[in-house]
């Protein structure tokens, strides 16, 4: 029979490969909004051949949580801590997924030139990452103040994406020249809107994981 000790380990394992595979999604992110502004294609590709990482990163939690939920068979906090960490692997995966989509975004705009400076867009994603580092931070802390915190950060970004997607749009209806590239700056800016709701969620299952009740969403 598992002690105690060793099934502490064992969660302990688990939080720990999630935050592996959160700092392997936050460079993901990094690397593709830098691809993008520096129109740097090697930078774009490093970043979509690690997609395949992150995707085996989730599926070796997931085997991890499964093995504990059927040898272990746990019970209120244990199956909270198990059950969390399997909606979190899957959030930090979409995230992965969309550091990916504005790779290849930035690869295939590589040699265009870039209808404006990059301003917003970085500042979204600096503020995303700080809003996936904040929530895994929580999540290891068991910090409910700081995972409220980045529930209320996600309005702001919010409000950013709608005025990158209103200042593309003057561009497009003024020059319908940059409308190819303003619609793909749009889904870049969406992507990254995705990822703080994403990080967002990570905050939510922090509270449930801690109280036991679902943070209502508005």
């Amino acid at each position: 029979m598992v002690t105690r000790q060793s099934y502490d380990q064992e969660l302990a394992d688990l939080r720990q490969a999630l935050l592996n595979m959160g700092k392997a999604v936050d460079q993901a992110i990094d690397e593709a909004v830098i691809s993008l502004a520096q129109q740097d294609s090697e930078l774009a590709r490093k970043v979509m051949d690690s997609d395949d990482e992150i995707d085996q990163m989730e599926i070796d939690i997931e085997d991890k949580c499964m093995v504990l939920i059927a040898r272990q068979q746990p019970l209120a906090r244990d199956l909270r801590i198990i059950g969390t960490g399997l909606k979190i692997t899957t959030d930090l995966e979409r995230m992965g997924d969309h550091a990916y989509d504005i790779a290849k975004i930035a690869l295939a705009m590589n040699k265009q030139s870039l209808i404006k400076p990059l301003v917003d867009i970085p500042r979204m994603a600096q503020m995303a990452q700080k809003m996936l580092k904040d929530s895994l931070e929580a999540y290891t802390t068991l910090d409910i103040t700081l995972a409220e915190q980045v529930c209320l950060n996600d309005d702001e970004v919010d409000h950013i994406y709608y005025q990158v997607f209103r200042e593309l749009l003057t561009y497009m209806m003024e020059d319908p020249t940059t409308i190819s590239q303003a619609t793909q700056l749009i889904f870049v800016a969406r992507y990254l809107e995705r990822i703080a709701d994403h990080a967002t969620n990570i905050a939510e299952w922090t509270v449930y994981l801690v109280t036991g009740q679902r943070r209502r969403k508005k």
